[in-house]
């Protein structure tokens, strides 16, 4: 079995597309019960965020796990395979693993550095476990990246450094609408990202902070952590019409804010300019409203162009050296941990021998005193263990290192152990094999996808 990840994100799909793509707790489980059914999927994590959607898997066949998967991801988002695929991306094997710490460290955010990623891996962590989907090879492998995340944000500067999608709004907003202490901000949500809205409308010292949801108990726990106002949703316009900044997190699967009421909002404010700033996927503000006059509007895609151009080039190379570390630490473990049947037949193979030869002995010396047979058969014991010690332990240190494959197999010939397990059809064995298929999936991906699940 061998790790693959097949996704979208905001690097080679544009917000219009990932917000089509973008799935419900359900429908997330729903696909990765789908792919662990398949005939190539054996774990599978689906990992759905505001600017990405990868699935990570043990799959037992290359062509056939991208077939399964890119036909699971197809199914569950309504999207044509057709359409998506010219916006995936395959990783494979220690591509893989990379790819996962980096985007689990925040690398690979569109606001790089930010934290709420690992909250997300882990919240899709545990539903794969609670669904049965993520075993002994995906789960260890995101419970590592998970580990690797905390590491790079305790023992880095890259969170200090790195600007958050709701501090690029809020700078936007001020280059539109003046300083912001004294402004009415109105915040759409009462989720995790309105919670961090309000917080930094506050810290801004924004004039009001007003709260709207469609729960409103948990607006009103919301907006009276800064002193703010709750406002039910059928309040909705009236506030629209009071509000500077408008800060949408809410992610409806609707247009909270259309372009009626937004025109109507623009009229009650009689020209007083106005900044919508949308971090919600699907969107919550209809993109049409920048057309209003006095109106700007400035959405993920925005946000996201600005927060790519920012100067982060110590916090990251320090970030992407610690997580090349890791990766390589994680891959030595991987490979010392393949070696262990090479150990193993070893181990049996001497000791099938030294219990053959002290039964021939123990018939030609018929009548030996047991104690000094059994005096015998422990030092012959100790001698086979010494003669063992040293290739094992060695063997498994050079197993750790690239290539370290070719010295288990120069220990199956040197010892006649029988050859490795044979990869399976279509493969080829270790680092050749990864570099093999990453190009395949990189140069050919449609041809790819396009074959169904019995490809290999």
């Amino acid at each position: 079995m061998s790790i693959m990840i097949v996704g979208l994100s905001h690097r080679t799909a544009p917000i219009s597309l990932l917000e089509r793509t973008t799935l419900t707790a359900e429908a997330a489980s729903g696909l990765v019960a789908g792919l662990c059914r398949g005939d190539h999927v054996a774990e599978a994590i689906a990992l759905v965020t505001c600017n990405r959607l990868e699935v990570y898997a043990d799959v037992s066949k290359f062509h056939g796990g991208i077939g399964e998967i890119g036909a699971g991801l197809a199914e569950a988002t309504g999207v044509p395979l057709a359409e998506l695929t010219e916006h995936l991306y395959v990783h494979y094997e220690n591509a893989a693993v990379a790819h996962l710490f980096q985007v689990t460290c925040g690398l690979d955010s569109m606001a790089v550095g930010e934290q709420q990623i690992l909250g997300q891996v882990r919240v899709a962590l545990r539903a794969a476990q609670a669904a049965g989907s993520a075993g002994r090879t995906i789960g260890h492998l995101v419970q590592n990246a998970l580990r690797v995340g905390k590491r790079v944000h305790s023992e880095t500067t890259l969170d200090r450094a790195a600007p958050s999608l709701v501090d690029a709004g809020l700078r936007k907003a001020a280059e539109v609408l003046g300083p912001l202490p004294g402004l009415n901000v109105l915040v759409l949500g009462a989720g995790a990202m309105s919670g961090l809205s309000v917080a930094s409308a506050h810290r801004a010292q924004a004039g009001s902070i007003a709260v709207c949801s469609r729960t409103l108990p948990r607006a009103r726990r919301l907006a009276e952590s800064v002193d703010g106002t709750p406002v039910p949703l059928e309040n909705l316009q009236n506030a629209l019409a009071a509000a500077d900044l408008v800060i949408a997190c809410a992610g409806a699967g609707g247009y909270l804010v259309d372009l009626d009421a937004a025109g109507r909002a623009a009229a009650a404010r009689g020209g007083r300019p106005q900044v919508y700033v949308d971090l919600a996927l699907p969107r919550d503000v209809q993109p049409e409203i920048a057309g209003l006059p006095s109106t700007r509007v400035f959405d993920l895609e925005h946000l996201g162009q600005i927060l790519t151009a920012g100067g982060l080039s110590e916090d990251l190379a320090e970030a992407r050296s610690m997580v090349e570390d890791e990766v390589a630490l994680y891959l030595a473990d991987q490979r010392a941990k393949e070696v262990a049947p090479t150990v193993v037949a070893l181990r049996a193979m001497a000791r099938s021998v030294m219990e053959a030869e002290l039964g021939r002995l123990s018939g030609r010396l018929d009548g030996l005193d047991p104690d000094v047979f059994a005096e015998l058969e422990q030092t012959v014991h100790r001698v086979v263990e010494k003669l063992l010690h040293q290739p094992t332990v060695r063997v498994k240190e050079l197993a750790a290192a690239p290539g370290g494959d070719t010295y288990a197999e120069a220990l199956r010939l040197l010892f006649n152990l029988g050859p490795a397990p044979e990869p399976k059809a279509g493969e080829l064995p270790g680092v050749e094999l990864a570099v093999q298929l990453e190009q395949d999936s990189m140069s050919d991906l449609s041809a790819l996808l396009g074959r169904t699940g019995g490809a290999s």
